[in-house]
This record gives C-alpha cells, sequence and structure tokens, in this order.
C-alpha cells in the first residue's frame, strides 16, 4: 500500500499547530516601575483586556493594594497581621490547601482582622498544562477549606500559581467566576536562604509604588515582615492610601454602571 505523503504530512502539522496552540503558557512579568509611574507589561495589556483580571487599578489616585502569597509559613504572618492592624490597612492573601491545613489558626485570624482569602489553588500547579475541570477542583477545594473554617463562604479572587497564565486559563477561571488577580510591584523575596535585611524590601516598594499598584510580597520573607510597618508609615505620608480588591472590584464593576446611567 503506498502512503500519502502530502497527507501524512498535513495530519502532522495539524497536530503540531494543535499541540502549540493549547501547550503555550506566559509567566507574568515586567520591568519594575519607577517615578511613580505604572509598568509597561507590554503585550499582556492585551491578552487581558476585557477579562476580569487586573494587574493594577488604572488611575491616577495614590491608591494601593497589598496581597500576600501563603504557600508555606515562617512565622512571620502573626507579625504582619498585628502591623496590617496596627495601622488599619487590608489586604489580600493568596493561599494554598496546604497552607490552610497546616496554618487554621493564621486562616482565622485573617478574616477576624478583615482581610480578603484569595485562592492560589490546592496543589500550586502550572494551570496552563490542565484542563479547565481540573483547574476548578483545585479553587473549589481551597474555597471548601476556608468556609468549613471562617465566615468567609466564597472567594471572588485567584492568583495562578507560578504567575502562569494563557487565553484558555483567563477565559476558564472567568468562567468560574473567579477574578485573576497579577500585580505591578514585585522582587525576589521569596528566597528564605537569601534575605537581604529589611532594607532592601523596603526600597524596593518604596522604589517601585505607583498609583494604583498591586503589591506581591511572599509571607514566607523576614524582609517583607521587618520592613513592613516602615513601608506603610512612609508611604502614608508620600500620601498614598491603602485599600482592598474589594474597592478596586466595586469601583471597577460599578464605575461603568453609573456612567451608563449619566447617559
Amino acid at each position: 500500500m503506498r502512503l500519502n505523503y502530502v497527507g501524512v504530512i498535513g495530519v502532522f502539522l495539524l497536530t503540531s499547530f494543535f499541540i502549540v496552540s493549547t501547550a503555550y503558557s506566559y509567566g507574568w512579568g515586567f520591568k519594575p516601575s519607577k517615578d511613580e509611574r505604572r509598568p509597561d507589561i507590554g503585550r499582556y495589556e492585551q491578552l487581558i483586556e476585557n477579562r476580569f483580571a487586573y494587574y493594577a487599578e488604572l488611575t491616577d489616585e495614590k491608591n494601593i493594594y497589598l496581597t500576600f502569597d501563603n504557600g508555606y509559613e515562617q512565622g512571620y504572618t502573626p507579625d504582619v497581621l498585628q502591623v496590617l492592624k496596627k495601622h488599619n490597612v487590608p489586604a489580600t492573601f493568596f493561599v494554598t490547601g496546604h497552607y490552610v491545613e497546616e496554618e487554621p489558626e493564621l486562616i482565622k485570624q485573617m478574616v477576624q482582622d478583615g482581610h480578603i482569602i484569595g485562592n492560589h489553588s490546592y496543589s500550586h500547579p502550572d494551570f496552563t498544562k490542565m484542563n479547565k475541570d481540573k483547574i476548578k477542583k483545585e479553587l473549589e477545594r481551597v474555597e471548601k477549606q476556608v468556609a468549613q473554617l471562617t465566615d468567609q463562604k466564597e472567594m471572588a479572587y485567584v492568583r495562578p500559581p507560578r504567575g502562569t497564565f494563557n487565553e484558555n486559563t483567563l477565559r476558564w477561571i472567568e468562567e468560574l467566576g473567579y477574578v485573576h488577580v497579577f500585580w505591578s510591584v514585585a522582587f525576589k523575596d521569596w528566597e528564605t536562604d537569601r534575605q537581604r535585611g529589611w532594607e532592601y524590601s523596603y526600597n524596593q516598594m518604596m522604589k517601585q509604588a505607583h498609583p494604583g499598584a498591586i503589591v506581591l510580597l511572599h509571607i514566607v520573607s523576614k524582609d517583607n515582615a521587618e520592613a513592613l510597618d516602615r513601608v506603610i508609615i512612609d508611604l502614608k505620608k508620600r500620601g498614598y492610601t491603602f485599600k482592598s480588591l474589594d474597592d478596586l472590584l466595586v469601583k471597577e464593576l460599578v464605575g461603568p454602571a453609573l456612567l451608563m446611567d449619566e447617559e
């Protein structure tokens, strides 16, 4: 039997295209901001446009949003919570299933103090290598854990593990009823054996801060815990107001509605 080489090549190319088009992923990143200007996120701007996905509030108002990623505990969260309570500053803690299981009392304290628990997935996988059903199970498992422990019965915000995403995951997570939360201020703070002192964390946050910033901090960082009090004091002196992600979401949802009513 003679092979139809043209047909074989066609199938190969079609299959290869399908694999490439469904397996790609992006890793959230950008050049750090300076001079209190929002960073340029390049092509990602177009990818998240018209999606429930935020990396900053697009504003000239000096609002700032603190978020923490919680994969495991190094003993600094109680200090962070104390500082936030002292200054009446809200935050969002993106937790994994492991963290909820290992630190239920801290989860309870976060909610009692008025903070938001965000979803960082159960097992911290790469969402771009999963289908929608598996992602749903990862997120629902964490949401159920937190609901069993606290008065927060639902979750609105998702931070994708490793910051990886693509068009599919953006769409699927939105269809599951969640909002993607990326960030516009970040630095290398997660290596527990390579902490550089509180001044490093302080300088990075102060240097990168800008109106509407969503700040990503890792809870395992001693530097962050020790710098946070000074950061909050000095950013307030510069005119910044610390807001909750709920404030951002309400503003984004209600703003267009008000404009429509005025028309």
